[in-house]
């Protein structure tokens, strides 16, 4: 019953309007004390819960994407990649779809990712004609790449929740991170043939221009490589490459591209400080809260109950699938990740799910839910970054959810696409 009451406490504060970091802080703590369990507690699961190795990626990882951003190195890949594949009909949409690619082996958050690349991006689409609502919802879609392609901050957290390697399981987010792009460009092929959209002609490809743009973004296109070559030659773990990655910008910043000023630099760390400290608090509390759940022997019943249900694999994937995109509808990824993992993984190992499966499916779930009504942060995101309305932003999206769906059957249905790769990295 303990449970019941945290989470009866969890949604009326919810729906009160409390941020969901206390929300959730104070279900727990109040169902703690209303059941005469030391308080104690509280401070201690929430500072443990935080006090880990494999956590001080994130915060490394908010601050590299900043300084990326902070320097102007975002803008020399994407006008790279405008130069490649600018010129096909629909152009730019392919462009924000690779953009999005090579900005997610830096970033690992969507939002991120909207927030460096989003107005970039509506500001040359809409000098090409393409409608805001076209715009809007391809970025929103193609920013759900940042958390499946590593280095990725959701795919660590869970990794931290569910107790699975960190390594394998950003590596598992290489194949269908690809997937997903792929599948985002036929949607905007098709949609270019279909609605004629433009072709972005105020760029050429010329073999001179093209080797000194490369010359000039190769070494911020050096930075996924290094960060996946360390991965995979287990030079680094994901803590270690964060930090790699932070070094990594700053040199780039200052001695490569001579952007990097000291006044960048603070208001880069300063921003990173407000937005790490904000996961953080959302990370202590959440797992006080899967805490609660779990001294209440929650994932265990629910374990009990999904393997009641059936035993086949695949079709409790499709129940966590559909369990998920609603949660992802209503509940920040970060929380989710860290009540829900704990709960689900035990039930769907115990029936042959490869952990390293369920993170991928997981994470790409509400990464959807991200898309979606009412919390859906990236259409908010998205409305700050463009100026225009949410319900414009979530039209966009609408045409965009289909390659996702498609993208998010196949990860279900076929786990090799995220295992083959850890699996021969760390093959036995």
């Amino acid at each position: 019953m303990m449970s019941f009451t945290a989470v009866s406490i969890f949604l009326l504060l919810m729906l009160a309007g409390l941020p969901l970091a206390f929300a959730l802080g104070l279900g727990a703590a109040l169902a703690i004390g209303f059941y005469d369990l030391p308080l104690a507690v509280v401070a201690q699961r929430t500072v443990n819960a935080i006090d880990s190795t494999a956590l001080m990626a994130v915060p490394m990882f908010i601050l590299a994407a900043n300084l990326f951003n902070a320097t102007g190195i975002t803008g020399h890949l994407f006008d790279l990649i405008r130069m490649i594949v600018g010129r096909l009909r629909g152009g730019l949409g392919h462009v924000t779809v690779l953009a999005n690619l090579v900005f997610s082996g830096i970033s690992g958050a969507a939002l991120a990712d909207i927030g460096a690349l989003g107005n970039v991006q509506m500001k040359m689409m809409r000098e090409q004609g393409y409608s805001d609502r076209f715009g809007a919802g391809l970025s929103v879609a193609a920013a759900t790449i940042g958390p499946i392609f590593p280095p990725s901050i959701p795919l660590i957290i869970f990794a931290a929740a569910a107790e699975v390697s960190a390594v394998k399981l950003l590596l598992a987010g290489v194949v269908p991170g690809l997937l997903i792009a792929l599948a985002l460009m036929i949607q905007v092929a098709w949609m270019a043939r279909g609605g004629k959209l433009p072709r972005d002609t105020s760029v050429r490809l010329e073999a001179a221009a093209l080797r000194k743009k490369l010359l000039v973004a190769t070494p911020a296109l050096l930075a996924p490589v290094i960060l996946l070559g360390g991965l995979v030659s287990g030079w680094f773990g994901p803590t270690e490459i964060a930090a790699v990655t932070v070094v990594y910008a700053s040199f780039l910043g200052v001695f490569v591209y001579r952007t990097l000023t000291w006044t960048r630099f603070v208001a880069a760390a300063r921003e990173s400080v407000q937005t790490s400290a904000s996961v953080m608090l959302i990370v202590g509390t959440a797992a006080l809260f899967a805490w609660v759940l779990t001294i209440d022997q929650l994932p265990m019943l629910v374990s009990e109950y999904l393997l009641s249900i059936s035993k086949n694999p695949l079709i409790l994937l499709l129940l966590v699938n559909l369990l998920l995109l609603m949660v992802g509808m209503v509940m920040e990824t970060l929380a989710a990740i860290l009540i829900l993992a704990p709960i689900l993984t035990p039930a769907l190992v115990a029936a042959g799910v490869d952990p390293i499966q369920l993170g991928v499916v997981v994470v790409l779930n509400l990464m959807i839910g991200l898309m979606t009504p009412p919390v859906g942060m990236s259409l908010y995101m998205m409305s700050l970054v463009a100026r225009i309305p949410v319900h414009h932003v979530l039209l966009g999206c609408a045409p965009f959810l289909v390659p996702l769906f498609v993208a998010l059957a196949l990860i279900t249905l076929v786990p090799e696409l995220s295992t083959w790769l850890p699996n021969l990295i760390f093959a036995k």
